[in-house]
């Protein structure tokens, strides 16, 4: 599988990955501690519905009014005057988020009671009591447990003149408060205050909305109240929230076609007032049971009137406006803003730097809020936040993998901003919650690393195939300097001590003339391969190839015998290699030549016009060269000079005299290597052996005597090369040939 294609494959997995956690309880927990948080602070506060007050029981009313300390001293007139007060002012409905379960004062509560009664737009908190009840089998033996909740109304009295009844539990995730519920569905589907209070408020259109279902839908909601008139006191307004919940939410369906309906008719009203009322009951009774609260922002953004300015009638602080509640619906709770340690608090997003947090009846009243303006939190469900997930993690991750890091990363970070301001738009204008804290820290970071990570692997890998590719060309030092981070072609360029070793295919003209270009190519390549691997064993610094010769170096920062003993174990391992060669191209009649030589040489680039090549130059490659030739003059295999030799122990040398070469003005002091001692047989020793003392006595130039002596081992050895050269040059000096000054050494006349 090609590399890039695998980089797809693991980004699309660490994505899916990513979506997964996401979907997690852990993810989900993130989404609403961190990325809600985040979502509410870049919104910051916003207006709440104009119809919605809170009226606030805080530390400083006792005072005011000259009441006891704790309100629940208070005597109930008080309520009822508030009732009253808050008739007067135009108030639509007046929600108590106040506990009357015990009986007081008779007297005072038969006040309370009936003031209740006759302003007809009081709603009562009633308390949920809940406890684990055992499942049993028919034989009454427990097979499990359920949780069940029941609702406590307030004292009799009251909860008769009241017109509507509800709990207001609310679901504390960890710290922080998200959720308020709407329905209880362990309580028999009981509906909470805010949507007690929403369907309260709505009565009015009451008529005109069952005229809507029962058009719609008639087998369903045939059976509703027939008008508002008969929903006169708590109990029946509670029966028709459970029918109407109960109805809409087993059918998803019918909260479709109620929707798909009233679509059509807003847009042919002139007014889509009561129609957007019609939707949000719908959207209450169809919903899930729980809905995620949309803050206003902080403590006092619904807008707080003092209790004791409502009783009074007026306050220095406010405006006559602020004392106007026409056709608000009114919520009376426990609510201070100076007090950090109020009761019935709660820690949101919104808690004030003093420690201030909302109070339950402002929370009370922003749920009903919500829920009046179909404006509560709506998060995207579990398809689409792993979709969105999925796909933020794949778009990041490509951009940043097939793309430049210099392009890719920005990119990216263009994308994440987008998103975020995406993300606050949907969640400003339409109360659409996205996943927010998953992509930005979680998606995003792995995405990006991932896939710069796979950019990195395949430029690496990339590095690495060019670096593997160059070194068939260059050692691994200039390989490592070519491909390095700070790559200098100078550096490559140096001065060393160094053992050349230069090797000729010969007979390779004769073979060239014989065979087409293609079979010459592999009978040179496989005859290079099988060098190679002697050289290379033996630790190479540098490999030259020219044409049918190599000439290659082992170096060293100054002169070190193991640079010449690598050298020599390298040459008589590639006489051993080229006779493996030979044995696989049979119609191959040629032989190889080594000539070693040491001492200092330049290895590095040399050319011009933009074109190089790693090459070895010096005077002592020049000598090798020469000294490979030589074996074509006295018919041997492997030469070197005796500098390579010298201090060398374990080889067979034999000593085959000095030579001057052409252009060079010193004679050198060559030997033959023969073979490793422990290897040579019994005849190369006796060869050796006789030769040195036949070259002794050719070196007094006693020419027969050498003659004769080099005779004698071509007896035994006719085909012994050094023999027949020495018995050739006593033969020319007898017949007649000038004896030159110096006698012992030979003067080459061609390369």
């Amino acid at each position: 599988m090609p590399n890039r294609l695998k980089g797809i494959l693991v980004i699309f997995l660490i994505s899916l990955i990513g979506a997964a956690f996401g979907l997690s309880a852990v993810g989900t927990s993130l989404n609403t501690d961190i990325g809600l948080s985040w979502l509410f602070k870049i919104r910051g506060p916003i207006e709440p519905p104009p119809n919605i007050a809170v009226v606030g029981i805080n530390g400083r009313t006792p005072e005011r009014l000259g009441l006891p300390r704790l309100p629940r001293d208070w005597p109930r007139t008080i309520h009822a005057d508030l009732i009253k007060a808050l008739v007067e002012k135009g108030a639509a409905a007046i929600i108590f988020d106040i506990h009357f379960f015990q009986p007081k004062n008779a007297q005072h509560d038969a006040e309370f009671a009936e003031s209740i009664k006759s302003s007809n737009r009081v709603v009562l908190f009633e308390k949920l009591d809940g406890k684990r009840q055992p499942i049993t089998d028919q034989a009454g033996k427990n097979i499990g447990w359920v949780w069940v909740e029941a609702t406590v109304p307030p004292m009799e009295s009251l909860s008769s003149a009241a017109r509507g009844l509800g709990p207001f539990p609310l679901p504390k995730i960890d710290a922080e408060l998200n959720r308020f519920w709407v329905f209880k569905s362990s309580a028999a589907d009981a509906p909470t205050l805010p949507s007690v209070a929403l369907q309260f408020y709505s009565l009015p259109v009451y008529d005109k909305f069952r005229a809507f279902l029962v058009e719609t839908d008639k087998e369903r909601f045939a059976g509703l109240a027939e008008s508002s008139a008969e929903i006169s006191d708590a109990e029946q307004l509670r029966a028709l929230m459970v029918r109407l919940r109960r109805t809409l939410s087993q059918d998803p369906e019918l909260k479709n076609k109620l929707l798909s309906e009233l679509k059509n008719r807003a847009s042919e009203a002139s007014s889509d007032t009561m129609y957007s009322r019609f939707k949000s009951l719908i959207s209450m009774y169809a919903g899930r049971e729980y809905r995620y609260i949309n803050l206003y922002g902080p403590p006092g953004t619904v807008k707080n009137i003092p209790y004791s300015a409502v009783i009074k009638g007026s306050d220095p602080n406010l405006t006559e406006s602020d004392m106007d509640f026409t056709d608000k619906v009114v919520f009376v709770g426990y609510s201070d803003m100076l007090d950090p340690g109020q009761p019935d608090r709660f820690y949101t997003v919104f808690t004030r730097d003093d420690g201030v947090d909302l109070s339950g009846v402002e929370i009370m009243a922003t749920a009903f809020g919500n829920l009046l303006n179909d404006r509560s939190l709506k998060p995207t469900g579990a398809i689409e936040s792993g979709l969105i997930l999925l796909l933020f993690g794949i778009v990041i991750g490509l951009i940043t993998y097939m793309l430049p890091a210099m392009i890719g990363v920005p990119l990216g970070l263009i994308i994440v901003i987008s998103y975020i301001v995406l993300t606050h738009y949907l969640f400003g204008a339409y109360a659409i919650w996205l996943p927010a804290a998953t992509p930005l820290l979680i998606q995003f970071p792995l995405a990006t690393f991932f896939g710069l990570f796979g950019q990195y692997y395949i430029q690496r890998r990339r590095a690495q195939q060019m670096s593997d590719m160059i070194s068939h060309y260059l050692p691994e030092d200039a390989v490592q300097v070519l491909t390095g981070s700070n790559p200098d072609e100078n550096k490559i360029n140096r001065v060393v001590y160094s053992t050349c070793l230069a090797t000729d295919m010969a007979g390779f003209s004769t073979m060239a003339e014989k065979i087409g270009p293609s079979e010459l190519a592999a009978l040179l390549n496989d005859y290079f391969d099988s060098l190679a691997s002697p050289l290379k064993d033996n630790s190479v610094d540098v490999t030259e190839f020219r044409a049918d010769a190599i000439m290659c170096a082992w170096t060293a920062e100054s002169a070190q015998v193991g640079v010449r003993s690598n050298a020599l174990q390298a040459s008589l391992q590639s006489a051993t290699a080229f006779s493996e060669f030979k044995q696989r191209n049979p119609n191959y009649e040629g032989g190889l030549r080594i000539g070693l030589e040491a001492g200092m040489v330049h290895v590095g680039h040399s050319g011009g016009g933009g074109k190089f090549v790693y090459s070895i130059v010096g005077d002592c490659a020049n000598t090798a060269s020469r000294v490979e030739g030589l074996n074509k003059h006295i018919g041997t295999k492997i030469l070197a000079t005796e500098t390579v030799v010298e201090g060398i122990d374990g080889l067979l040398l034999r000593n085959v005299g000095r030579f001057q070469f052409v252009g060079k003005t010193e004679a050198l002091g060559i030997v033959e290597v023969v073979a490793e001692v422990d290897a040579a047989s019994s005849d190369q020793r006796d060869l050796c052996g006789r030769f040195t003392e036949a070259m002794e006595i050719y070196q007094k130039a006693d020419w027969r005597a050498a003659q004769k002596s080099f005779e004698s081992i071509l007896s035994s050895f006719p085909k012994d090369g050094p023999a027949q050269f020495y018995w050739q040059q006593c033969h020319r000096y007898l017949d007649g040939e000038p004896t030159p000054d110096e006698p012992d050494i030979i003067q080459m006349s061609k390369k």
